[in-house]
Parts: structure tokens; sequence; C-alpha cells
């Protein structure tokens, strides 16, 4: 997304990619519960994909690819102290399986991981709602 938004736009989009984060996690919820667990487990990464766009929207920060948001999620909001270490973490390691499951063979998602992952996810996104609420 290159083109540059108007302060309304701008809120528009950050509230649309909040509420995409808040749907995708649920449909995470209800993949894990009946065992598609590689398909729950994209759209966890999917639903902090689109926390992190949202916070990136909020800053004026574009980017056009998945390895871009998370580095820029890393320069400018991780590395400055923003966002806390384990949160990135999170992201990454989301991200990483995520690319993996789509485009390895073999890739297998189990209920512990999902297990694992579906509370850091819920973390990660509200500590975007979190540091978008506080920068209104």
């Amino acid at each position: 997304m290159s083109e540059t938004l108007d302060e309304q736009s701008r809120a528009d989009l950050v509230r649309y990619r909040i509420e995409r984060a808040d749907e995708t996690l649920m449909e995470a919820s209800l993949l894990a519960k009946e065992g598609y667990y590689n398909a729950a487990f994209n759209r966890l990464y999917y639903a902090c994909f689109y926390a992190a766009l949202a916070l990136l929207v909020k800053n004026g920060i574009t980017t056009s690819t998945h390895a871009g948001v998370k580095t820029m999620l890393g320069l400018h909001f991780v590395s400055k102290g923003l966002l806390e270490k384990e949160h990135g973490k999170t992201f990454s390691r989301l991200f990483e399986i995520r690319h993996s499951g789509d485009y390895d063979d073999f890739v297998y998602c189990d209920k512990e991981m999902t297990d694992e992952y579906t509370p850091l996810a819920k973390a990660f996104i509200q500590r975007i709602k979190e540091i978008l609420e506080k920068n209104k």
C-alpha cells in the first residue's frame, strides 16, 4: 500500500485491520477445535499480521511484503522498545512456521504447537491494540 492516506482513511484502515485480526483469531480457534492445526496456525499468523499492519499503517510505515512487515515491526517498534522483544519473537516465529507450512513439504503443526502459540498470538494482538489506543 504505497498511496498516501488522509487521516480519516488511515483511521478506517487501522480499524479494519484490527477487526480482521480479531476475526482471523476466531477462525484459528474454530480450525484448531476441528483438528486442522496447519490451517489454524496459518490463521494465527495472519491474525498477528493484520494487527502488525494496523500498527504500521497508523504510523505511516509502508511495505509490500510479509518479510517487510516483520522487518519494519522490528526496526520501528521492537528495537526502540515500543513493542516488547517477546512479541517480536512471537511474530517472527509465527512468520517462519506459516511460511514453512505453506511452502515446504511434510510440515505439520499439531495440537501442542497450536495450544502454545494461541495465547502468544492473542497477547501480541492485545499489545498492538494497547499501543494503538495509547497513540490515538
